[in-house]
């Protein structure tokens, strides 16, 4: 705790920082503390993952005053996920010192949020529609409010809330503070922090080299349609102990973890509009083994510590390495070797190759499995069982009825019967799901965006910045 009582922290907020389990500051906090608390502008360049929630976090509930009954931080993210996340740190950085931090985003009833704000939070963290709805019914006012922190504004930007954004900069005092959060600087986020920050100091964190040297990685380009029945195939090649598989949307998690169930398989999802007691529930059944595959969005299994994880499943491909390697990371841990999958449709193979630059890494290509292959998986699986069995010698029992079948069977008709009482053979029951587009290359995003016109209140109109890339839903 010495590092960050260096930086001039107050007992409340270290008392908290020790509960949190924070030994010392990374390097994102170690720049940043001293800077903000200052009063300065500042623009930080950093991955999620770096602790910038605390770098800003911290500074934040040193400034705002308990007893003040007005909203004097705000906090804009680009998801209502992130919302939730970032306003459960600051109250737990903050529960020392008495200062509330109000998540408010569009999904969650109004009125409930209404409610919220009569508790006079010190601190709002928003999606940046909500934000605006809450201020066009006067709910909101910000002509008081001294600090304002836009984090992963590269991804607001991506998801068209630059408007929004801009209004809701030029309606804060002249006086207040601006703090700009951002993995990426392309030309419109440095548009922006010209004109509305000053003189900011530049905190720029880089990237770790992103390596998990247990996980064997392997790609299979296939068609969207293609890659369920291509999923069950490996499922009954490989025969994971525990699995865990990736989709890109909520959407996508429920339509795969009941596609899965429908073809047999023992599966549930998770992501971010189940309730706490939902997942809890969910991941339990997993880490005891109740259940062996496990389908979720990239936020709901953020911190996710399960051990025995022996397969990772890319069902659509992350948009980021950071996600990536978080994603394979599942797998390969304590020692342990692992597997890590992914499915790329064409289109997205210059994705993957932006991923294997980043990581340092060559991801070996697969071929498609045939249901054939996949039969051969299960004979193995059989035959591994019934050695097995014979290894541990445990069937005494049965041995009179087996010399008895014996007499009246050729045995090797009775030990193909026997694997094929123990084959799960492929199922080929019909499921549809709903076809994902496309991912466009992260690099695309250095060009300036096109102006968007805003559709109306509320976070799921916002219309995309680049028509080229599918506004998908939030995790």
């Amino acid at each position: 705790m010495e590092k960050f009582k260096a930086l001039g922290i107050s007992d409340p907020i270290i008392r908290a920082l020790n509960d949190m389990g924070f030994e010392e500051p990374t390097p994102i906090q170690e720049q940043a503390i001293p800077a903000v608390m200052t009063g300065n502008d500042l623009i930080g360049q950093a991955q999620t993952g770096t602790g910038k929630t605390a770098a800003f976090g911290i500074p934040l509930i040193e400034k705002v005053k308990a007893s003040a009954s007005r909203f004097q931080g705000i906090i804009l993210t680009p998801t209502r996920e992130l919302a939730i996340q970032v306003a459960e740190e600051l109250n737990k950085l903050g529960q020392y010192a008495n200062i509330l931090a109000l998540p408010i985003y569009g999904g969650q009833e109004i009125g409930r949020q209404i409610k919220s704000l009569k508790k006079n939070p010190q601190i709002i963290v928003a999606t940046p529609g909500r934000l605006m709805d809450h201020m066009d019914r006067g709910n909101i006012r910000l002509n008081q409010t001294g600090t304002i922190i836009l984090d992963e504004a590269d991804e607001m930007l991506n998801m068209g809330f630059i408007e929004d954004i801009e209004k809701i900069l030029s309606e804060l005092p002249e006086t207040r503070q601006t703090l700009l959060f951002s993995a990426t600087m392309p030309r419109a986020i440095q548009n922006l922090s010209q004109r509305f920050l000053k003189n900011p100091t530049f905190v720029s964190i880089k990237a770790k080299e992103v390596t998990v040297p247990l996980v064997e990685q392997f790609y299979i380009e296939v068609q969207d349609r293609q890659k369920f029945d291509v999923l069950c195939r490996l499922l009954d090649i490989q025969a994971p102990d525990l699995a865990i598989v990736f989709g890109r949307t909520k959407r996508r998690v429920d339509e795969l973890s009941e596609a899965l169930k429908k073809r047999g398989y023992s599966a549930e999802g998770i992501h971010g509009d189940l309730t706490q007691a939902k997942r809890d529930s969910v991941l339990r059944q997993f880490r005891d083994g109740i259940i062996d595959i496990l389908v979720a969005t990239d936020v709901a299994a953020r911190g996710l510590d399960v051990s025995g994880v022996t397969h990772v499943y890319n069902f659509d491909i992350p948009q980021d390495s950071e996600s990536y390697v978080h994603r394979i990371g599942r797998t390969g841990r304590a020692g342990q070797t692992g597997a890590a999958l992914s499915f790329v449709i064409p289109r997205e193979l210059d994705h993957l190759r932006a991923i294997e630059r980043l990581t340092k890494r060559k991801i070996v290509r697969m071929p498609i499995p045939t249901i054939t292959d996949a039969l051969e998986g299960q004979q193995k699986i059989a035959v591994d069982k019934l050695f097995r069995i014979i290894e541990e010698g445990n069937f005494e029992e049965y041995k009179g009825r087996a010399e008895e079948m014996l007499t009246e069977i050729d045995s090797v008709a009775l030990v193909s019967a026997a694997l094929k009482l123990l084959t799960k053979e492929p199922d080929t029951t019909p499921v549809k799901l709903t076809e994902e587009a496309p991912l466009r290359v992260r690099r695309d995003r250095s060009r300036p965006p096109q102006q968007a016109r805003r559709k109306g209140p509320g976070d799921n109109n916002r219309p995309s910045y680049n028509k080229s890339r599918p506004r998908t839903r939030p995790n």
